[in-house]
């Protein structure tokens, strides 16, 4: 029986030239992908350590020092040396004005889901076609977000203003009382959160917008076809097709409601009477104003849980495909 050599393994219907250069092939595209994995380590290697360098510089040891100081009594001159333990942690939550401030969180974050992020969608709605006039009214909409949170607290507390403001003059038009909206421990916080809703509808509105155009208009075309209703177009297409987008403009919103503080400042400074705290203007309050910076670091602790235990617990729930 004569030996076939190489011959046994070769496809049927393949000739020594067509193997020749599968092989070849093989072999250049081996070569193509240990170049590719070559330029991708070069790129980690590069690229990595400047990045992994800065992010422990500025956020893994300030969060490691604030766990550290949280369980000292410290003004922040010197060395912490008087250890007190949980003692920082007992007086937050014992304190009411940290109640407050987290009643506010949640209160904002209601308002946010409740009526910002419904009124984006609106909008989104009727200014997402391609016609002429929607790119102005996209603009104006959109303006508030881009200006600073500080002016746009400033141009508010002026509007507000019991005395010269918008609202004094439109009081005085009507006879009625001069009103002082920031004053009044119990308006105080409505006040605040209009201008939460008029600062960051614009950016929603935008997510929206851009979520609504990758949407196939062939989509909406067949269901208009089939004699579907705009409410039934809206909840069998839109708002499926629009869920990724949906959840991560709710995950912007939440995380942005526990970080809400320059807004509040030049409005409030979260008075009267600790009536618009917040947690991170009661962090700043509390803690760094008062020199009670171990006091302050178990404020930023309970945050920074706070905002950890959310994202990932959202990320791994609601967007995990996404």
């Amino acid at each position: 029986m004569p030996s076939r050599g190489a011959e046994a393994f070769r496809p049927a219907g393949s000739s020594p030239s067509t193997l020749a250069g599968a092989v070849t092939r093989g072999f250049l595209a081996l070569n193509a992908r240990g170049r590719a994995g070559g330029d991708a380590v070069t790129v980690i290697v590069l690229f990595l350590p400047p990045a992994l360098f800065l992010f422990t510089l500025f956020v893994a040891l300030p969060i490691g020092e604030a766990a550290w100081y949280s369980v000292y009594n410290w003004n922040g001159y010197g060395s912490p040396t008087q250890f007190i333990g949980w003692r920082n942690y007992e007086l937050l939550f014992a304190n009411n004005a940290f109640r407050i401030a987290l009643t506010n969180n949640v209160l904002i974050i209601l308002v946010s889901l409740a009526v910002q992020l419904p009124l984006a969608m609106a909008m989104a709605l009727l200014l997402s076609e391609r016609i002429p006039a929607t790119a102005v009214f996209r603009l104006i909409f959109f303006l508030p977000y881009i200006l600073a949170e500080v002016a746009a607290g400033l141009i508010w507390r002026f509007v507000y203003d019991g005395d010269y403001g918008l609202f004094a003059k439109l009081a005085e038009l009507l006879g009625l009382p001069a009103p002082y909206v920031l004053a009044d421990p119990d308006t105080a916080m409505y006040a605040i959160l209009a201008v939460i809703v008029w600062k960051y509808f614009g950016f929603h509105m935008m997510l929206y917008i851009a979520g609504l155009q990758q949407i196939d208009p062939n989509l909406y075309e067949a269901a208009r076809i089939d004699g579907a209703s705009g409410w039934q177009v809206f909840r069998r297409i839109t708002l499926p097709l629009l869920g990724p987008t949906v959840r991560l403009s709710v995950f912007f919103s939440i995380l942005g409601s526990f970080q809400l503080f320059d807004l509040i400042m030049p409005l409030t400074k979260g008075g009267p009477s600790d009536s618009t705290q917040t947690m991170v203007t009661y962090l700043y309050t509390y803690g760094m104003a008062r020199m009670r910076i171990g006091f302050g670091s178990a404020i930023g602790v309970v945050l920074f849980c706070i905002c950890v235990v959310f994202a990932f617990g959202y990320k791994r729930t609601l967007m995990r495909h996404d």
